[in-house]
């Protein structure tokens, strides 16, 4: 093959994929085998998505596809093409606030080096959602699919409670 030949294969394997991200739509040209980690790390420069072991293991890439976790180094860009796509960035409702789950991580010490701590509070907030009531055995149990080296958990399985409890008060409910 001629180079020639080899510079139109690579233009032709492009394809342009337009993702609604944090309620934003993005259109950009990239190669069909990107991830949809590297898409939101670097065409879209949204780095709170964090790749650790790229085999779908730890939850550092965890993002929500239509409010439910996936794990975006086992995700083409162009198969999200379809779905609503929220990073860490997007959970927060305002520049200069923090989401209430942000908030009782930072109350309850429920991060340290904060690696792992996007695809945390991604994988719980969904939780949450359909889970406003949780005891300490179902935090813990959502919360397996993402590996944390610094925490030991307990301070993350508190922050939750917490965020639960906070959310179940502000509704009038019991606390």
């Amino acid at each position: 093959m001629s180079s020639t030949e080899l510079s139109d294969t690579s233009v032709n394997d492009s394809v342009t994929v337009t993702l609604t991200v944090n309620g934003k739509r993005y259109t950009r040209t990239v190669e069909p085998r990107m991830l949809l980690s590297d898409f939101l790390r670097h065409e879209l420069g949204l780095t709170g998505t964090h790749v650790g072991c790229e085999h779908g293991v730890c939850g550092a890439c965890t993002v929500q596809m239509d409010g439910q976790p996936a794990r975006s180094c086992l995700t083409f860009a162009v198969q999200a093409q379809p779905h609503a796509i929220s990073t860490v960035e997007g959970l927060a409702p305002a520049r200069g606030q923090l989401h209430p789950l942000q908030e009782a991580f930072r109350e309850c010490h429920g991060l340290q080096c904060g690696y792992c701590t996007p695809g945390i509070l991604m994988t719980m907030q969904a939780f949450l959602a359909a889970h406003p009531d949780p005891d300490e055995a179902q935090i813990r149990h959502a919360l397996s699919g993402n590996l944390c080296r610094c925490t030991g958990y307990q301070h993350i399985v508190d922050a939750v409670a917490l965020t639960a409890k906070n959310a179940r008060a502000a509704k009038g409910g019991a606390a």
